[in-house]
């Protein structure tokens, strides 16, 4: 893989884009007048976006591990080709792999990073190797093409490039920054279907405007490609997710209980984010057609709350 120095020379942008190395990882730093943001190319993993004049809007955990083996936690973790553990089903005969598929643990490649007006735009790639290959991944083509400014916008493409239809999963796994998980709100998914993954993934009907939260949240919104409304108001902002490409959404905060058996997360992280997730998985897994490519987008806005 290229040196931070040689991605530097290739595509560092003066006074906006600037690689570096941080614990053995390759990371990008962007300032521009409309933001500032911080990208791994291990796991083409956003780990920060912070709108200018604005508080930060990806939560990132003190405790993440920053290992070429581990997923980051925190930020935007990419999802692919499995959500959860893998399933014979979804995925083939095979459960052998990690949580959450290989993407969000492999290091992309950087493809293109240009300045268009106030808006930075990075474009990272994944191809097969021999390490997915083993897993039964082959004859796929990933693109996460990223547009930082005032507004985040990620858009992630997959190709077919085999004789054979390619099934997979997909999310862009988002940690929202807030003041009190429990005091937000979450619009949007009225009249919505979800396994609820605390409750034996039972499924279940949201009736209810709002989704407010308490204690353990996991719940798989299933049928949907509505935009979300996150309301934080002891922040005193809303922040939106709009998304294409998905049917699928994830809500989720572990809760104290479970936050105090993971590693990577500090006893009180439960209390400093809510995720917000644009996914395909479960009945809306993706099944793609040789030669085909599908495309998922997710669109991020911050904005005063009325």
């Amino acid at each position: 893989m290229p040196t931070p120095a040689e991605l530097n020379d290739n595509f560092g942008i003066p006074g906006a884009l600037v690689f570096e190395n941080h614990d053995g990882l390759t990371r990008a730093r962007i300032t521009t007048p409309a933001c500032t943001a911080e990208l791994y190319l291990h796991g083409a993993h956003l780990t920060q976006w912070q709108p200018a004049g604005a508080e930060p809007v990806l939560y990132l955990s003190p405790a993440s591990l920053f290992k070429p083996d581990k997923a980051i936690r925190g930020g935007v973790p990419v999802i692919f080709p499995w959500f959860g553990p893998r399933t014979a089903e979804i995925t083939g005969n095979s459960t052998e792999g990690a949580q959450h598929g290989f993407a969000r643990i492999t290091e992309w490649t950087l493809a293109f990073a240009a300045i268009s007006g106030d808006d930075l735009h990075l474009t990272l790639t994944l191809a097969p190797s021999d390490a997915t290959r083993a897993q039964g991944f082959d004859h796929f083509r990933l693109a996460l093409e990223f547009r930082l400014g005032r507004t985040l916008t990620m858009r992630m493409t997959v190709a077919n490039q085999g004789s054979e239809p390619l099934v997979f999963e997909e999310a862009l796994h988002t940690y929202l920054c807030v003041s009190d998980p429990e005091q937000v709100r979450v619009l949007g998914l009225a009249n919505t279907e979800f396994l609820d993954k605390p409750d034996h993934a039972k499924r279940k009907m949201q009736h209810e405007e709002a989704l407010t939260l308490s204690g353990e949240v996991d719940r798989l919104y299933l049928n949907t490609n509505a935009t979300l409304h996150l309301e934080d108001p002891l922040g005193g902002r809303t922040i939106t997710v709009a998304k294409s490409g998905s049917n699928s959404s994830v809500v989720w905060n572990p809760g104290a209980v479970l936050t105090a058996t993971m590693k990577d997360f500090e006893p009180d992280s439960w209390q400093e984010f809510v995720c917000v997730e644009t996914v395909n998985a479960a009945e809306n897994r993706i099944t793609l057609a040789p030669q085909q490519a599908h495309v998922m987008e997710a669109r991020l806005a911050v904005e005063p709350l009325a």
